[in-house]
C-alpha cells in the first residue's frame, strides 16, 4: 500500500477534517488492502510552536466525524484502522504553506542529497519560502549566521526543533 491515501481519499479526508476546524498535516496509508491503516496528523491552523493544540478530545471529535464517511467509502476495506493524533512539538513541515507559516522558527531539514552544496542534513533558523509555485525555495540561516537557499524539491523530510527549556545549544 502506498504511504499516501489514493487522490480521492485524501482530498475527502482533507476537506472534512478542515470543515472541523482543523488542518490536516500529515495523512499515511499503512498496513494493506485487506487492513489498512489510515494515520491522521491533525493541528489547528493558528497554532503557536511549542505549545499543546491538539488533545484527546480533539482526536476523538475527528476520529468520530470521520467514521460515517470511511465505513461508506467505496474500495476501502471495512476492517480499516483509524489513528488520529497531533503533529507533536516537532511539527512535520509539509505542505509549501508550512514553511511560510513557521518561518522564525528552528527547523530540521533533510534532503534526498547534499542541501545547499553542505549536507543532507542542515538544521536552523526558517527564514521561510522564496519563489513561485513550483519553484519555491527554502531559505533557512544556519547556526553560524550564514543564510542558504535550497530547492523545496530537494527537501525529503523537515521538522520543527524543540528545545527542552527553550534553550539552543
Amino acid at each position: 500500500m502506498p504511504d499516501a491515501a489514493p487522490g480521492g481519499l485524501a482530498a475527502d479526508i482533507e476537506r472534512q477534517v478542515s470543515e472541523l476546524g482543523y488542518e490536516l498535516v500529515e495523512l499515511e496509508v499503512a498496513g494493506n488492502r485487506a487492513r489498512p491503516i489510515l494515520r491522521l496528523r491533525i493541528d489547528r491552523p493558528d497554532s503557536v510552536p511549542g505549545e499543546p493544540s491538539i488533545g484527546v478530545d480533539d482526536c476523538t471529535a475527528v476520529s468520530r466525524a470521520l467514521e460515517p464517511m470511511l465505513d461508506a467509502y467505496e474500495g476501502l476495506s471495512d476492517r480499516y484502522l483509524l489513528e488520529v493524533s497531533s503533529p507533536g512539538v516537532e511539527r512535520p513541515l509539509v505542505r509549501p504553506r508550512d514553511w511560510s507559516r513557521f518561518a522564525g522558527q528552528e527547523v530540521s531539514v533533510r534532503g534526498k542529497g547534499t542541501l545547499a552544496g553542505r549536507a543532507r542534513r542542515l538544521d536552523g533558523e526558517l527564514l521561510g519560502l522564496k519563489g513561485d509555485e513550483g519553484q519555491e525555495s527554502v531559505a533557512l540561516r544556519l547556526e553560524g549566521g550564514e543564510d542558504v537557499e535550497f530547492p523545496l524539491a530537494e527537501v525529503d523530510k523537515a521538522h520543527l526543533v524543540y528545545r527542552w527549556g527553550g534553550k539552543r545549544p
